[in-house]
C-alpha cells in the first residue's frame, strides 16, 4: 500500500477527532473532483436533506475509487464544503458508516472543512474531493 505514515497524534496540538493532521504516501496519486448528490442520471437526490446528500456524495466517491482500484483505506485527504456547518455531526455520522470499516483501526485520512455560501447548485448541500494514493 501506498500510504506510509499517518500522524494522528501530534506533540502540542489538539488530537484530531475523525481525522489524520499528516499522512505521506508514495507512488501514484489521484486528485478526484468535487462529489455532490446528483444520481447516475444528473438528478439531485435528497432535496433539503442533508443526510440523503452526504450519502449520495459519498456512494459516488465511492464509484469513483472504485474505478480508479481503490478503497476507502486508499483516501489520503478529503475536503469537505458545506452550506451549513451545523450539519456536521451528521456528516461525521455518515463519514464513519462509509470510511471506518475500510480503516481497519487505523486513523482517518487528512481533512478540511470549509463552509460555504453556496455551492454550483443552490439545492446542493454538500460537496466532497478526495486525495487518492493508487495502490
Amino acid at each position: 500500500m501506498p500510504i506510509r505514515d499517518r500522524f494522528d497524534q501530534i506533540p502540542g496540538s489538539a488530537p484530531g477527532v475523525g481525522y489524520t493532521h499528516a499522512i505521506t504516501a508514495s507512488g501514484q496519486l489521484a486528485f478526484v473532483s468535487g462529489q455532490v448528490a446528483l444520481d447516475e442520471n444528473g438528478q439531485l437526490v435528497g432535496a433539503d436533506d442533508f443526510a440523503a446528500q452526504a450519502r449520495q456524495a459519498l456512494r459516488n466517491l465511492a464509484n469513483v475509487l472504485k474505478r480508479l482500484g481503490a478503497t476507502w483505506g486508499d483516501v489520503v485527504r478529503f475536503n469537505w464544503y458545506l452550506v451549513d456547518t451545523s450539519e456536521l455531526p451528521i456528516l461525521r455520522q455518515i463519514r464513519d458508516e462509509f470510511i471506518l470499516p475500510a480503516l481497519d483501526g487505523r486513523p482517518a485520512p487528512a481533512s478540511t472543512l470549509i463552509q460555504v455560501a453556496g455551492l454550483f447548485r443552490p439545492d446542493c448541500l454538500i460537496e466532497v474531493d478526495a486525495v487518492v494514493a493508487i495502490p
